[in-house]
């Protein structure tokens, strides 16, 4: 009897041992599958994040051009107040301080680089800038749409809203194949190429591109062959008939 209850014993405990480290060995691998498992979400997440459109920057300041024209206004000293043009190199000449680059700024920042300046020759300068004139913000749309031409750019705008101002596409529009011209220097031109046909069937605007001033789109009647990113600026001038615009 003793000896029969010694074997339920040992059996008893083989068991328990048997089964704590079947346990152990199961606990690792679940913690690796839920690593995995949260690994996989974190880049399922990653690339949904990736994938997002960009969000557009809308309503973005003017930002000054050549030939625009400021007014400065000194509260304090009156006599340095003056009206300044930019040059086409992209300067202002200020009254007792010199040439200052501004091309590109906006009111705010050319106030404070104007401030900065007069720091020189004045304690803390205070004046308000005023844009007393510039050339309205503009675009040009080529080739087979209604109305070739050019127009001007009222707040913020799209390529494929840029093609309904131009009188939208024609019969003999290729528009899975729609040009945008970008000037990037004086030399130097960017090209895009844009399929406004996929976006209208998709419904995804995602990649519908937001107009800057001087943009240039062309659209052509056949698919044009590959285009270089950059090309010099009087080539543009092939795809655009100055008797349209």
């Amino acid at each position: 009897m003793r000896n029969r209850i010694l074997e339920f014993l040992c059996a008893g405990i083989f068991l328990t041992t048997a089964m704590l480290a079947q346990a152990a060995q199961e606990k690792p691998a679940a913690s690796a599958r839920d690593g995995q498992t949260i690994a996989a979400g974190q880049e399922t997440t990653g690339r949904q994040v990736a994938g997002r459109p960009e969000l557009h920057r809308r309503n973005p300041r003017y930002q000054l051009c050549k030939d625009d024209v400021l007014q400065l206004t000194f509260v304090l000293t009156p006599e340095f107040s003056q009206t300044v043009t930019v040059q086409p190199d992209g300067f202002i000449t200020l009254l007792g301080v010199g040439d200052l680059h501004v091309e590109g700024q906006t009111i705010p920042e050319v106030t404070q680089s104007i401030q900065a300046a007069y720091e020189k020759k004045l304690h803390n300068p205070m004046l308000t800038v005023r844009l007393f004139d510039f050339e309205k913000p503009y675009f040009i749309a080529g080739g087979q749409v209604g109305h070739p031409g050019k127009f001007e750019l009222r707040g913020d705008t799209t390529l494929l809203q840029a093609v309904e101002i131009a009188g939208g596409f024609t019969e003999a529009s290729k528009h899975s194949q729609v040009w945008l011209f970008r000037r990037i220097s004086n030399d130097w031109v960017e090209t895009k190429q844009f399929d406004l046909k996929r976006m209208l069937k998709s419904g995804d605007l995602s990649e519908d591109a937001h107009l800057r001033p001087g943009d240039m789109l062309y659209v052509p009647q056949n698919a044009l062959s590959k285009m270089k990113r950059f090309i010099p600026v009087a080539t543009v001038g092939a795809y655009f008939s100055p008797a349209t615009l």
